[in-house]
């Protein structure tokens, strides 16, 4: 079973309509009267959070919630217990404001009403369902998804559990599925979504989890403890890198590519063992005049021989290769690849994209978020590339050796 419900309040389909249904009640009336009997479209029963039609807000959210909940309700109540459902949703991670309200609402709304009605959620699947190009047009807004959420009934005979077991069940199970998801083919800006998709599984799987004063933890809450797995997840990476990419994750996580005293930098490299000294022949920072900075992308995106390069670690190897596929494509990085392999892990280079691409997209930086997920999302394909380059036989002049004393 498949089904894309409403979205909550993005689009009121029959306002819309009402433009083209005016032109065509003229010439269909005589042919569809009982159809088109109306002098515009029926209103009052679309399931859309609309406020005008329900006195208010809060009553436009009671009309979805009730109407929404009822109809999964009935297909769980017919479903057997091998029947499995997925649902589209078109997911929008919006700045601020009304509409990230009402986004957010929309979707806590999804998963409320499946999980009330007997459902469990077994994965939530981020969709290529836009043009190649978006992401690059998100020069304004934050990113945007569309999820497919697979579902299977819930056995009625699900057990209760509390939010200490739920808590920890969920640092038990969700580490694995998460450094699965990324070894695989998801982008870092798909991670998040995914993600939600092993953790509300957990949650999903009991009737319901009692908080501390008896309650039933709602989505919402689910979700924050997800979210809060997902960064320890993500952030305990970081232990495992190089003492010079330490210090800049723990920089940048700070003062991004902006500039701090010199004094900082000190204590800061002198706690991730390494000096300003080191840093700077590694060519990933400068301090000059009492003053120090992490070297940004653009100042890392020009020529570059990792095989000469006297100290390379996993932040320059990731921030370079990031530089040059923003300005030269995946060729260029493929074509690196073999000799950067020589020097550094490549997963590592893979797990540092995800993390600063979770890093920037806290500080809300777009032009970051754009420039590491672009890496890490062509990942994939970059290292087939480059096993291409490596395997193929290299253009050697061959010298011919011609007998003088021949014809």
């Amino acid at each position: 079973m498949s089904t894309d419900p409403p979205y909550y309040d993005y689009i009121n389909y029959s306002d819309l309509s009402d433009y083209f249904y005016v032109w065509l009640r003229r010439s269909l009336k005589q042919i569809l009267p009982r159809t088109v009997g109306t002098m515009l479209t029926p209103k009052a029963e679309e399931l859309v959070a609309n406020p005008y039609r329900h006195a208010g807000k809060p009553g436009a959210e009671k009309f979805f919630v009730e109407g929404f909940n009822a109809v999964f309700d009935k297909i769980r109540q017919s479903a057997s217990a091998a029947w499995p459902m997925t649902v589209y949703y078109a997911y929008k991670q919006q700045d601020s404001g009304a509409v990230a309200t009402s986004s957010a609402s929309g979707w806590y709304t999804l998963l409320s009403g499946l999980i009330s009605a007997g459902w469990e959620i077994t994965a939530t699947w981020p969709m290529r369902s836009e043009r190649g190009g978006r992401l690059l047009s998100l020069g304004s807004n934050a990113l945007a998804s569309s999820i497919v959420l697979a579902c299977r009934p819930r056995p009625v005979d699900s057990p209760a559990t509390t939010r200490r077991a739920f808590s920890a069940a969920l640092k038990a199970e969700l580490p694995s599925a998460v450094r699965t998801l990324m070894q695989g083919e998801i982008a870092p800006v798909d991670l998040a979504q995914a993600a939600i998709g092993p953790g509300i599984s957990v949650f999903s799987r009991y009737s319901r989890v009692r908080e501390a004063d008896g309650s039933d933890m709602n989505v919402k809450d689910a979700l924050l403890l997800i979210n809060a797995t997902l960064d320890e997840v993500v952030g305990e990476q970081e232990s495992h890198f190089d003492s010079d990419t330490r210090f800049a994750i723990k920089w940048y996580r700070q003062y991004g590519w902006g500039e701090e005293s010199s004094g900082i930098a000190d204590q800061l490299a002198r706690s991730s063992d390494t000096s300003i000294g080191a840093l700077e022949r590694g060519g990933i920072f400068e301090a000059k005049g009492g003053k120090a900075r992490l070297l940004s992308p653009s100042q890392l995106d020009g020529a570059w021989d990792p095989a000469t390069d006297a100290r390379v670690s996993v932040w320059e190897a990731t921030v370079r290769l990031a530089a040059v596929m923003a300005n030269d494509g995946a060729d260029r990085v493929a074509e690196l690849l073999p000799t950067v392999q020589t020097r550094i892990n490549l997963d590592a280079i893979k797990e540092l994209g995800f993390l600063l691409f979770h890093e920037a997209e806290k500080m809300h930086d777009t032009k970051d978020a754009i420039l590491f997920n672009g890496l890490v999302s062509a990942w994939g394909d970059v290292n087939e590339q480059a096993r291409k380059y490596q395997s193929a036989p290299r253009m050697v002049q061959q010298a011919f050796d011609f007998d003088e004393d021949e014809d």
